[in-house]
């Protein structure tokens, strides 16, 4: 096959890391939602859990649905749930002025769960379809870098429509526009099937558990996962508590976007071309090491510029680290590849944290203590360094 051609069937591949990334929209919804509808932090984190809970549900039987149609075709599947959860609020949503409003948002934050679940367990390992093992953790860590765009994408366009005569829900209409697009990119594009297809089953997947390195990785994802939203929610409250100058949602919001999104979606792309050359192991190392430091200065601050230094801190040693366990996984037991995605995106479910968070944040009474949370939660990552090999 020409490079020309390789490059042809990748691209679609690639784009569907997009689409992945609009479930960080989540984390701008929780937001605006909470403002519209004048609601408390514990009532509108219920839409990480309307979200994420479906990782958990869904994952597995996601592996089912591979082996049955193909991974390509499960892709598909994911896009059209998508579509129909990115349409439902902006036909639906009447920011505010309907009691319905909150269910509106939290039944299309379902589906978006729903097909970000099977995007995500399908779309790693149809990866390996078109990408050879040795350029694998570059690619996956590429495909982080094209689903952080998505995620910086979120926040400025839902923040630039709420300025508008349009209102932020636009911004479904413009995602929903995309997932189409994308849809129609991968159907019309040949993809190299996978081989002989194993036949899997609810205990043979969670039998990997047995696993200790599996168990480790999948307990990272969690943890990674649950960070990652939980921060994308508190951020922008965050600054808000500590910075009286920051009294506008939209603006704290755009701050998270351009700070933390952005600067990961960077340091993706910086990382996806050195891992093709360097070793996995101390990557993650000064990686993980990275995050910890940026999340000792969050607890610290009290200006915006501290904030914003611990938040690309965090954003720099974070961009990385999924692909790094992801690939690590399927290196360790390539022969189990379906499975093995299946059971890693249970582990996204752990975004649904951030309905812990909005509880604590209402018991104490301030945005410190779910940041403090989100810090203890991570210390589990430097305990995963022993599990990390290298290339």
């Amino acid at each position: 096959m020409s490079k020309k051609n390789a490059l042809l069937i990748v691209l679609p591949v690639m784009f569907g890391f997009f689409i992945m990334g609009f479930v960080d929209l989540i984390g701008t919804a929780i937001n605006y939602v909470k403002t519209d509808l004048s609601v408390n932090d514990t009532t509108a984190n219920l839409l990480s859990l309307s979200c994420f809970l479906w990782f958990l549900i869904l994952s597995v039987p996601t592996g089912f649905l591979m082996n049955r149609f193909g991974r390509k075709n499960a892709v598909l599947i994911s896009f059209v749930i998508t579509l129909f959860g990115l349409l439902l609020p902006f036909f639906l949503y009447k920011n505010g002025q309907s009691k319905i409003d909150f269910s509106v948002i939290f039944i299309a934050f379902m589906f978006i769960g729903i097909g970000n679940t099977i995007i995500q367990v399908a779309l790693n390992p149809l990866v390996t379809n078109v990408v050879s093992g040795d350029r694998l953790t570059g690619t996956l860590t590429l495909g982080q870098f094209v689903k952080a765009l998505a995620s910086w994408l979120g926040p400025n366009v839902a923040a630039w429509l709420a300025a508008s005569v349009f209102g932020w829900k636009y911004v479904f209409l413009i995602f929903a526009a995309i997932t189409l697009l994308a849809a129609l990119w991968l159907f019309f594009t040949p993809i190299p099937e996978e081989g002989e297809k194993n036949q899997i089953s609810f205990a043979a997947t969670f039998s990997l558990l047995k696993d200790k390195k599996i168990l480790m990785f999948f307990i990272g994802i969690l943890v990674l996962v649950g960070v990652d939203v939980g921060l994308s929610a508190t951020l922008p409250k965050y600054l808000m508590e500590k910075c009286p100058t920051i009294a506008d949602i939209s603006h704290a919001d755009q701050l998270k976007s351009y700070y933390y999104f952005i600067v990961r979606a960077l340091g993706a792309f910086a990382g996806g071309i050195l891992l093709m050359k360097v070793s996995e192991r101390p990557f993650y190392i000064i990686s993980t090491l990275l995050v910890t430091a940026g999340l000792a200065l969050m607890l610290l601050s009290k200006t915006e510029w501290s904030i914003l230094t611990a938040t690309v801190i965090i954003a720099l040693g974070y961009s990385n680290l999924f692909a790094i366990i992801f690939s690590q996984a399927l290196k360790h037991l390539p022969s189990k590849a379906n499975e093995i995605s299946s059971l890693l995106i249970v582990g996204v479910s752990g975004g649904a944290i951030a309905t812990l968070l909005g509880i604590v944040s209402d018991a104490f009474g301030t945005q410190w203590a779910a940041m403090a949370v989100i810090a203890f939660i991570w210390l589990y990552m430097i305990g995963l360094i022993s599990a990390i090999r290298k290339n």
